[in-house]
């Protein structure tokens, strides 16, 4: 057994060291020996340090000089750090990025140094996984494309946007020389409180399915070993979304009937199309940590859901399996639970006595072998399917697009396209060029506010490691009209210079006033009260009482409470975190050179204690007089003006009556009655009118997004499966009743009836 191991690890480093000098000398041929690697071969002459190494995944902390979280500036390796790290412990997994951004130069010369130890110098020759957040491009990678975050992405209801920038997300990752990402968020954003609430697409399962599959696909394309593309991961499973606190990483209470409804069902259309990995929830579902729960990881994950990839822990979690949830009586017996439970690579950042202790748990029964060689084995397969054995990283050469023009152009199509206009009296929007306009407030001239958290750093919150050269809202707006004041107003949460901007609001036609929040992300989110900061509010009150009409844009992650606000104002734009193109898109968009057709992907609430999705129960609209009417959003799901006008006709169903296996056809006819071509989102909703369980007010179960022509018409058609009607019962199927229902699409209605 000896020689065989010697002579397959042999074979493996010569092969692999042939595979980087390739690299290197950027050649794209390789030894044919390397293909012919498989898991269970591979599996076979790994040792027992080999594989509970390949389970580990440290920090590049552990690997840089410095101190964890205080690393030395400019980054560096540090060579006796990665002896002990992937030689001596023989670690198979690194994520990360060192506080800031990288350039691309550096992110070569770091994944040259950590494969060649890996694959030259570690026995095994196995190469290194690596893992950043790239989740709106490869926002650690100084130059890269920046786009708008999911909840962006989701305003647009245009499928196209997931997919453009997940493909674009991968060729930069991978320009990079990063072959995985940990993207997209499938969780439900279903509560707005929750301070990653951004990262989602939004409170609705049917729209959110649609984007993750098609980013899922933008991502992974047909062959994830492919030098453009890369390993997406679902996140987080399951339930971290929606905590009964609204606060990050805190419990979660998530009956079965609506965790299988609700939460499973986006995870599962990832799942359905091929995505590689999954990462876990950090928190608690139910009084359970989901790292400690095999029903979750091993049950629902692998039984029901058939997923066959690797599931990844987040940032610490096994560890605060013991220093939080306090489920086990140490970190070893936490590593016991997790493993057991079904995680097959531990996130432990900086912590390097992980595989330690996992190989003492082996040897000492509390974890069985076939357990760690079924992670190892999926672990393996990803590396395979990626190609690392063959090649871990191409030339640089081979990205000549990487930060270009028409990747900034994808971005600002997103970004145009997701921008909302909520509320536009008397037409005051678009504005004439010639208008004289002041701008002010907290968030007209910070890319911070446009991008959001994970750009350049954790936070984004970092001005350094903005995309050189990208406009906010007021240098936009500056470059397309001449006559064009800025005031600051104020800040995010201070008066800075009120009295100035009244005094220039005075002498204008129009103020538009930026309102928002600042950049932010995880525990950093955690908010208390749901109203923005009252200098916002004091600036928009003192410019209301000059009379000059006010366009009021909101840059937020979330909806916040600006009844107030938006009531004194003439116009309200949302433009979420419209990524690095963002200034442009607003700035086409207020002067008329885009028209906005964007739509709300989640219920914006009109005030506190009532965070309601738009797909609750009946009795929720109960009101203090108990008449119907206590849904009372400020804008509600799906919505969003244009500066044309869309009509709604001839509403048709091919039948009046739907059986258990049968398809209907539902078929809408949209004319564009306005003046100028426009973009409309037609919205498919049917309400299941009685049922055993009570039924939501409505549910949508279609969509599509039609470009018209001023004075033209399309016809739309939908078809539903009875399939698709279906709910989660008492007995935990799910199940669609006979009885009648009813179809919506703007403001028409149509009804049919389930039979048996």
């Amino acid at each position: 057994m000896k020689n065989l191991k010697f002579s397959f690890f042999t074979l493996t480093i010569c092969c692999l060291l042939f595979a980087c000098k390739t690299v290197n000398s950027q050649q794209t041929s390789l030894s044919s020996s390397t293909n012919k690697l498989d898991v269970a071969t591979i599996l076979s002459k790994m040792t027992l340090e080999d594989k509970v190494g390949e389970m580990t995944q440290l920090s590049i902390d552990v690997l840089s000089e410095g101190k964890p979280y205080n690393l030395k500036s400019p980054h560096k390796l540090e060579l006796a750090k990665l002896q002990k790290v992937l030689v001596d412990l023989k670690v198979g997994s690194i994520l990360n990025v060192g506080g800031y951004a990288y350039t691309r130069e550096h992110w070569y010369e770091i994944m040259e140094v950590i494969q060649d130890y890996a694959m030259n110098k570690k026995k095994s020759g196995i190469p290194v996984l690596y893992g950043i957040d790239a989740i709106h491009g490869a926002n650690y990678t100084v130059g890269a494309t920046r786009f708008p975050q999911q909840i962006g992405l989701a305003a647009t209801w245009n499928p196209e946007h997931a997919y453009e920038t997940g493909r674009i997300t991968a060729y930069e990752t991978r320009a990079s020389a990063i072959p995985w990402t940990f993207s997209p968020v499938l969780d439900m954003g279903r509560d707005p409180r929750w301070p990653r609430f951004w990262e989602t697409f939004g409170e609705d399962v049917y729209l959110a399915s649609e984007m993750g599959r098609e980013m899922v696909k933008g991502y992974q394309g047909d062959d994830i070993a492919d030098k453009y593309r890369v390993a997406a991961c679902l996140k987080h499973f399951l339930g971290y979304s929606f905590p009964w606190s609204g606060k990050d990483r805190s419990p979660a209470y998530i009956p079965e009937r609506q965790l299988q409804e609700y939460f499973v069902p986006p995870f599962q259309e990832a799942v359905d199309n091929g995505a590689a990995t999954v990462m876990i929830n950090s928190a608690e579902m139910n009084g359970i940590p989901v790292h400690a729960n095999p029903d979750i990881l091993t049950g629902l994950l692998r039984d029901q859901m058939g997923f066959e990839g690797l599931a990844v822990s987040d940032w610490e979690d096994v560890g605060y399996l013991y220093t939080r949830h306090r489920v086990a009586k140490d970190f070893k017996d936490a590593i016991r639970i997790a493993v057991n439970a079904g995680l097959d690579m531990a996130m432990v950042p900086m912590d390097t006595d992980f595989p330690i202790l996992l190989k003492e748990l082996v040897e000492e029964g509390k974890v069985p072998m076939s357990r760690i060689d079924e992670s190892v084995s999926r672990i393996l397969k990803v590396k395979l399917e990626l190609g690392l054995f063959d090649q871990p990283y191409f030339p640089m050469e081979d990205y000549p697009d990487f930060g270009s023009a028409k990747h900034a152009q994808a971005s600002y199509d997103a970004a145009a396209e997701s921008i909302t206009l909520l509320k536009n009296e008397k037409n005051i929007l678009p504005l004439d060029k010639s208008t004289k306009v002041l701008i002010t407030g907290a968030t007209a001239n910070s890319l911070r506010c446009m991008n959001g958290g994970w750009s350049g750093t954790w936070q984004g919150d970092n001005p350094e490691y903005d995309t050189k050269g990208k406009k906010t809202f007021v240098q936009a707006i500056q470059d397309k009209v001449a006559n064009v004041d800025y005031v600051e107003g104020s800040s995010f949460d201070k008066a800075i210079d009120i009295t100035a901007a009244v005094n220039a609001a005075k002498s204008s036609d129009v103020a538009i006033v930026c309102i928002g929040e600042l950049s932010y992300t995880e525990t950093p989110g955690n908010i208390d009260e749901f109203d923005l900061p009252d200098a916002q509010h004091e600036l928009v009150e003192a410019i209301a009482a000059t009379g000059t009409p006010i366009v009021l844009v909101m840059a937020a992650g979330r909806p916040r409470i600006v009844r107030e606000m938006v009531a004194v104002s003439d116009a309200f734009v949302m433009t979420y975190l419209v990524g690095d193109e963002g200034g442009r898109a607003l700035a086409d968009i207020l002067f008329g050179d885009v028209n906005p057709s964007g739509k709300l992907p989640f219920t914006f609430p009109q005030f506190h204690n009532t965070f309601k999705p738009y797909d609750h129960k009946g009795t929720d609209r109960v009101k203090r007089d108990f008449s119907m009417n206590g849904f009372e959003p400020q804008f509600e799901f799906g919505s969003g003006l244009s500066y044309t006008n869309f009509k709604y006709s001839d509403l048709t169903l091919s039948s009046k009556e739907l059986s258990k296996t049968g398809q209907l056809s539902i078929s809408i006819t949209v004319k564009n009655t306005g003046a100028r071509a426009g973009k409309e989102v037609v919205q498919l909703y049917i309400t299941d009118k009685v049922a055993s369980i009570t039924p939501p007010v409505k549910r949508l179960r279609g969509f599509e997004k039609i470009d018209l022509a001023a004075g033209k018409s399309k016809t739309v058609t939908f078809s539903v499966s009875t399939e698709e009607l279906a709910f989660v019962g008492k007995d935990l199927d799910w199940v669609t009743e006979a009885g009648e229902f009813e179809v919506q699409i703007g403001d028409l209605t149509e009804g049919f009836e389930v039979v048996e």
